[in-house]
């Protein structure tokens, strides 16, 4: 048997027009001989009647402070929702499908609401549907605790769901059908000569993820990497050939093209906030060890950390920013803490150990007159803090000088 795994966005599954294209491409893996899982998402972005932001407004219009764990109940109504419809499209064109939640497609998690891990796959109830011929029909984004809880995954849940499923099921590729042509090395809103990618790496990618693309989820390609899954980043609404993540290069001229290259795109996180911490000069670690303690166990997550004789130096996200120096306060530390950032990455499996990378970097930001306020680097990517407003001028040049349109 050969599966695959397909999930669909949003936007993929928002309307009458769109669905008819969704079974399409079902229709077209099972011509390919493959055995189709579909997960989908709740249909529509915030404003349309069942996206999962239009259901969080209501839960939230009469008490802005609900609990986690209500907060996964409404959540689980959007998937539902979709794969409920998804799965009537399905049989009124004569395809044999079951919907299946999250929780009964065997998908075990931990209580962290609102963000929960996998714990454990049990695919055997899919397993017995598709050998009975029939197309499941997955809520993505979804899980259940061990004791029976609503579980939800967190923002691009539904593609780790994916993710999961083709883990789980020995799939032998999993396509996330989306509403753009592939992996762009940068947003096309900003830099108009942006190019679709034909392959990647799954440590590119999620390195891409990571640094604020949207196109995909990070956890998804980690779980894929595990298992060596190829991942397809397609449109539903073209038959473009989409973005390849794999390990391993393609056949032809173009083999090399995912070792070889220096950088593979540009990207960027807006509202970060700066937070600069004063010590005493002859501060002990400890007092380090005391700040990101104290953060950590308000699971306040720290990015582009600086520790100095006399500073401790990070970024954390707007949303949490607030928290984050009221916890500072409680220990008795006097926080500076800058709103107007933006980080911006340039992400690439050549960078490593490339001499000029960096000189070329500040290079192309200096011709910009953007300052840099902070730096953060890895074997797969350089990232810097800038301005607010430096942001789209920091993209434009970082994507012309390593040569990202060519």
């Amino acid at each position: 048997m050969r599966i695959i795994i397909q999930k669909f966005g949003g936007t993929s599954v928002a309307s009458p027009e769109v669905r008819a294209m969704v079974v399409g491409k079902i229709n077209q893996a099972r011509e390919q001989g493959y055995t189709p899982v579909v997960v989908v998402s709740a249909m529509g972005r915030r404003g349309d009647s069942y996206a999962t932001d239009t259901l969080l407004d209501l839960a939230r219009a009469s008490y802005r402070g609900i609990a986690s764990r209500e907060l996964d109940h409404v959540m689980y109504c959007g998937e539902i929702i979709s794969a409920v419809v998804m799965t009537g499209v399905l049989q009124a064109a004569d395809i044999d499908s079951v919907m299946l939640t999250g929780g009964q497609a065997g998908i075990t998690t931990d209580d962290n609401f609102n963000n929960a891990r996998v714990m454990k796959v049990d695919p055997a109830r899919i397993m017995n549907f598709l050998k009975m011929g029939k197309v499941p029909v997955v809520c993505g984004f979804q899980g259940v605790t061990a004791d029976g809880e609503f579980t939800t995954l967190g923002r691009g849940g539904s593609d780790t769901t994916a993710a999961v499923l083709g883990a789980a099921l020995g799939a032998e590729v999993v396509e996330i059908y989306t509403d753009v042509d592939g992996i762009m090395t940068a947003d096309p809103r900003i830099v108009p000569t942006a190019k679709i990618l034909d392959i990647i790496s799954y440590n590119e990618v999620a390195q891409l993820a990571h640094q604020g693309a949207k196109v995909i989820h990070p956890r998804a390609v980690e779980i894929a990497m595990q298992k060596n899954i190829p991942l397809v980043v397609k449109s539903t609404f073209s038959d473009a050939p989409g973005t390849l993540i794999t390990n391993i290069s393609k056949e032809g001229p173009e083999r090399n093209a995912v070792t070889d290259r220096i950088a593979t795109g540009v990207t960027f996180l807006p509202n970060i906030v700066q937070i600069k911490v004063p010590l005493d000069q002859d501060a002990t670690p400890m007092e380090s060890h005391k700040i990101f303690r104290a953060l950590a166990d308000g699971k306040i997550s720290v990015d582009l950390i600086n520790v100095h004789p006399g500073q401790v130096m990070f970024t954390v996200a707007e949303d949490v920013a607030e928290k984050a120096a009221a916890r500072l306060q409680k220990l008795g530390y006097s926080a500076e803490a800058r709103h107007d950032c933006a980080k911006v990455s340039v992400v690439g499996g050549g960078i490593h150990e490339v001499p000029g990378v960096m000189a070329n970097f500040v290079e192309a930001l200096s011709l910009y007159n953007i300052p840099i306020l902070q730096t953060v680097d890895s074997h797969t990517s350089i990232s810097v803090l800038v301005k607010r407003a430096d942001v789209e001028n920091a993209v434009k040049a970082l994507h012309e000088k390593f040569g990202l349109a060519d």
